[in-house]
């Protein structure tokens, strides 16, 4: 049987950690569900799909979209072509989210000053300093996020792996994408494998800190899910 692990909402409590924001970090303390309250806060549909376009939005907007893109896009024109609609939508956003609004600021301080980004695991972007600065705004506040994201998983990965070695299961780590990642194993080892992810991510604040020196101040979840194959797989 498959059983796969996602970290959830791994790019949003990365963003969270490297801004600071109280807010999100409150709400992600308490496990509150941010998409809803967004949802809300912006004032849009009160339907599910509202609830799903609060959830793009916000990441569309940690990676650096503008409210013309908002506009122009095919998952919200639905809602408004208008720019100032959009715009007014970014606003609350970050009048809510103000640590948010002055990390994404300092990233692009960082880059016009020093030519590059050095993050506080000693990852270093290098940007093409000709190329359109609409263009790479979004570069400059999304890779910091998606490296952390991935340090992230890589330490949930060799965590992982050292567990199930030292408990001397047959599971085998056999795929990992992005957030993901899908272990095949028996159906005897089941609870086993998953308690040694449940303690895995329970790990990755320790282990950060361990690596890097920093603190990391905010709870790793994720949602386990177990089934034949990884289409037919239910949660856990």
């Amino acid at each position: 049987m498959l059983i796969n692990v996602d970290a959830k909402a791994l790019e949003w409590v990365v963003c969270a950690f490297l801004s600071q924001d109280q807010t999100a970090i409150h709400e992600i303390e308490n496990n509150i569900d941010q998409h809803t309250e967004n949802q809300k806060m912006l004032m849009l549909p009160p339907v599910k799909e509202g609830r799903l376009i609060a959830k793009v939005f916000v990441f569309r907007l940690i990676y650096g979209s503008v409210a013309e893109g908002f506009a122009k896009d095919p998952d919200f024109i639905d809602i408004s072509k208008n720019v100032d609609f959009w715009q007014e939508k970014i606003n609350k956003f970050y009048k809510k989210y103000k640590g948010i609004e002055l990390f994404h600021e300092e990233l692009v301080k960082q880059y016009k000053r020093d030519g590059k980004l050095t993050m506080l695991t000693g990852r270093t972007y290098y940007f093409d300093h000709q190329e359109n600065f609409n263009y790479l705004r979004p570069k400059i506040l999304n890779y910091p996020v998606q490296g952390l994201g991935h340090d992230l998983m890589t330490i949930s990965r060799v965590s992982l792996f050292k567990k199930m070695r030292q408990a001397k299961v047959q599971a085998k780590l056999i795929s990992t994408v992005h957030d993901s990642i899908t272990i095949d194993t028996i159906p005897e080892e089941k609870e086993t494998i998953i308690d040694l992810i449940n303690k895995t991510w329970e790990d990755i604040p320790e282990n950060f800190e361990n690596l890097f020196g920093v603190k990391f101040n905010l709870p790793t979840r994720c949602e386990i899910s177990c089934g034949p194959n990884l289409r037919d797989t239910t949660i856990c």
